[in-house]
């Protein structure tokens, strides 16, 4: 998993709108809160999205975007954010390749069974595209809320 001090990967993915951009140039001016997220529509991941919108205005407020990123298609984004009114990015990751870069791709346990997957994580960038903090295992209560305290200190 990336570390403070470590340069985020610059790939290309697609976002909701179907844009494709190096994930540098997603950045706001003092940087972006990167997290990463399992699966569109479900319980956990969408209160974590819904907290993200509602914090995204004092996001942009202090310069930093919010991008959220899964392996769900383009199509699943789409639905995602219509379902809940969402305007935050959301970038499709459907071949692992930032998932990877960041370390978010794991081994997951859940009742006896191992299998690879998206482990819920944070990181805030600054615009240079370098990480200042990670949150490598997300509960999602509150979590928007505690990012942004940390953001509005730097």
């Amino acid at each position: 998993m990336l570390q403070p001090g470590d340069t985020i990967p610059d790939l290309t993915t697609p976002d909701q709108h179907d844009q494709s951009l190096p994930l540098r140039q997603r950045l706001g001016p003092n940087g972006a809160v990167i997290y990463f997220y399992p699966k569109d529509n479900t319980p956990g991941c969408s209160v974590e999205a819904n907290d993200f919108q509602a914090a995204s205005q004092s996001f942009a407020e202090l310069g930093f975007t919010v991008i959220g990123i899964s392996k769900d298609s383009v199509k699943s984004h789409v639905g995602f954010c219509t379902k809940y009114n969402l305007q935050l990015t959301l970038l499709s990751d459907t071949d692992g390749a930032l998932c990877q870069a960041f370390g978010a791709w794991q081994e997951k346990k859940n009742y006896g069974k191992v299998y690879m997957g998206i482990v819920r994580s944070t990181f805030i960038v600054d615009g240079q595209g370098v990480v200042r903090k990670v949150y490598p295992s997300v509960k999602t209560t509150g979590h928007a809320a505690a990012v942004l305290t940390e953001v509005g200190r730097m």
